[in-house]
């Protein structure tokens, strides 16, 4: 396919999640992660939407959390189907009017016309489109010297809760599971307009031959190369198919979605270390992975590392890279079903990331993830 024209994409927004106890998201996002709560929903907004929505900001990363009143409204509408999860990505677009044409006129549906607002000497304009990404749509915004997230959002007086000391940036990337995921992909490059990244298809067969058992998965990046916006695109891989980790998630999700958001942190060893004594849970490592390590490093051509390994051993965090002093380092927390003891919070979780050089999605750390994953699903008698 011809390159199609870029619809000025700049970058990641926000995140819309939606959730059964906003309290319970407001202690996990301000006294766990160190978010800043610095806006909600106004009164005649929450009425209007029958949802009361509270925004959360650690760097360029806002999350939404909106939980019904009542019945009717779009939280409501998907939490009667799904358990607690991301409902809208948000992208700020350098052209609102160009966006919408170009995905009006090569397939996309919008769900409403351009919204637009003038307030307070500034502008503000949105719409949204369904995807292939199960219940989640895309927004699109554009912004002139509008400050609110989005129209009816009233910012605090002063930021309430965190300070953001575990020094998160922005979002990396998107990751979402697909039954089938050709759809979505063809979808992302002739609608969005996005291009092929990366691709691997990993399988437990591939470590344990004839083992009568496992799990695997196909995965693809795309992306936007104006802004660098990444979606990462998982579906499960024969054969048990229904044991991978990818279908446990779509099961337990009730439909395909967004699995992960990858958070970018400038150290990711104070983070974790600084996470770690709030309570935060993360995704457990064999011990194995940093035996191996050196050698795997080594074969990477990688070499040294500023890190000691001790210190990544100690707090678990993962490391991957592809050539002289290219790396990059990440961690998972637990899935939220996990966090909060409580089935309805949904599969989703969070990735922590520091990148060295290295741009892309190591191999071999995309197989530590999805051991983790199965481990601890295996551990709770789920997978």
């Amino acid at each position: 396919m011809a390159k199609v024209e870029s619809i000025g994409i700049k970058r990641v927004e926000a995140l819309h999640y939606y959730v059964r106890d906003l309290e319970r998201s407001r202690r996990f996002y301000t006294e766990k992660l160190d978010f800043q709560e610095t806006a909600a929903s106004s009164p005649e907004l929450s009425a209007a939407a029958a949802q009361r929505s509270v925004v959360f900001q650690a760097g360029e990363c806002a999350i939404v959390c909106s939980q019904p009143i009542g019945e009717g409204g779009r939280a409501w509408r998907y939490l009667r189907k799904h358990p607690d999860g991301v409902g809208t990505i948000i992208f700020e677009v350098e052209d609102i009017d160009r966006a919408f044409r170009l995905l009006d006129g090569r397939g996309g549906t919008p769900i409403d016309e351009i919204h637009r607002v003038t307030e307070g000497g500034g502008t503000f304009a949105s719409f949204s489109i369904t995807t292939p990404f199960g219940d989640t749509t895309f927004r699109f915004v554009e912004r002139h010297g509008y400050p609110a997230l989005f129209p009816g959002c009233v910012a605090h007086d002063a930021p309430r809760g965190g300070e953001n000391r575990f020094g998160i940036a922005r979002f990396d990337h998107i990751t979402s599971n697909f039954q089938t995921m050709a759809p979505a992909l063809l979808w992302m490059e002739h609608v969005l307009g996005l291009e092929p990244f990366w691709h691997i298809a990993f399988h437990t067969n591939d470590v344990a031959k004839d083992a009568g058992h496992g799990s695997g998965l196909r995965s693809a990046v795309m992306w936007d190369p104006g802004s660098g916006v990444k979606f990462a695109n998982n579906e499960p891989y024969r054969p048990h198919f229904k044991s991978s980790q990818i279908n446990v998630f779509n099961e337990e999700h009730r439909g395909d979605g967004v699995q992960h958001a990858a958070l970018a942190v400038d150290d990711i060893l104070a983070a974790v270390r600084a996470m770690r004594a709030r309570g935060v849970e993360f995704m457990p490592t064999p011990a194995a992975y940093y035996d191996l390590l050196p050698e795997r490093l080594q074969r990477l051509g990688v070499g040294q590392l500023d890190e000691d390994v001790a210190a990544l051993r100690e707090l678990e965090v993962l490391v991957d890279g592809d050539g002289a002093r290219s790396y990059l380092l990440q961690i998972f927390l637990k899935e939220s079903s996990g966090t909060h003891r409580d089935p309805d919070a949904g599969p989703f979780f969070f990735e922590l990331i520091q990148r060295k050089g290295d741009r892309g999605f190591g191999a071999g750390n995309f197989r530590a993830l999805f051991e983790s994953i199965e481990r601890q699903q295996k551990a709770e008698g789920r997978g």
